[in-house]
């Protein structure tokens, strides 16, 4: 690496001018319009999917990210605060905040793990559990709206996973 930026990077499958050819502006680089940029596509899906999610989540009392924590514990049951975390991508000092919230709702407890007294194990209450119930509704009416056939919307999300592994692994 030579100074504070990376090279362009070129390989057998991809080549950036090819993302970009034919959609040039005089004076204007093509691979550096809004539009063009796959961060921003990225972007807006995010901010669009997770808008959506509002009023779905909103009657069961639950915020997306809290809602994305009560998955990871109505999947795996039981796990440390550190495992959450982990699996969620955020770090404590943003998991915490969360977890104290679903606490106050009576959807979860934390408790040291008497095993490993540094690590705070996280357990769904009664009420917690019982939430999944009325959470069940909330994919397939997010597949419906995406307006993809089931097949493509799968596709979609195995491929912004392998671009999280390589985002990652890049740096």
């Amino acid at each position: 690496m030579q100074g504070p930026f990376l090279a362009p990077v070129r390989s057998a499958t991809f080549d950036c001018a090819q993302l970009n050819r034919g959609h040039k502006l005089p004076g204007m680089p093509g691979d550096l319009r809004l539009k063009r940029q796959v961060c921003f596509a990225l972007y807006s899906a995010s901010r669009a999917v997770t808008g959506f999610y509002r009023p779905l989540l909103e009657p069961l009392g639950l915020t997306y990210p809290q809602y994305l924590v009560l998955l990871v514990l109505w999947e795996r049951g039981e796990c440390s605060v550190k495992d959450l975390g982990a699996e969620l991508m955020l770090d404590s000092g943003t998991l915490s905040p969360l977890l104290k919230r679903l606490e106050n709702a009576d959807l979860l407890t934390r408790r040291r793990d008497p095993a490993d007294e540094r690590s705070v194990l996280v357990h769904l209450t009664r009420a917690g559990d019982e939430l999944r119930h009325k959470a069940a509704a909330v994919p397939m009416n997010v597949a419906a709206a995406s307006g993809l056939p089931p097949r493509e919307l799968a596709e979609l999300r195995d491929t912004l996973t392998a671009l999280t592994q390589s985002m990652l692994a890049a740096h």
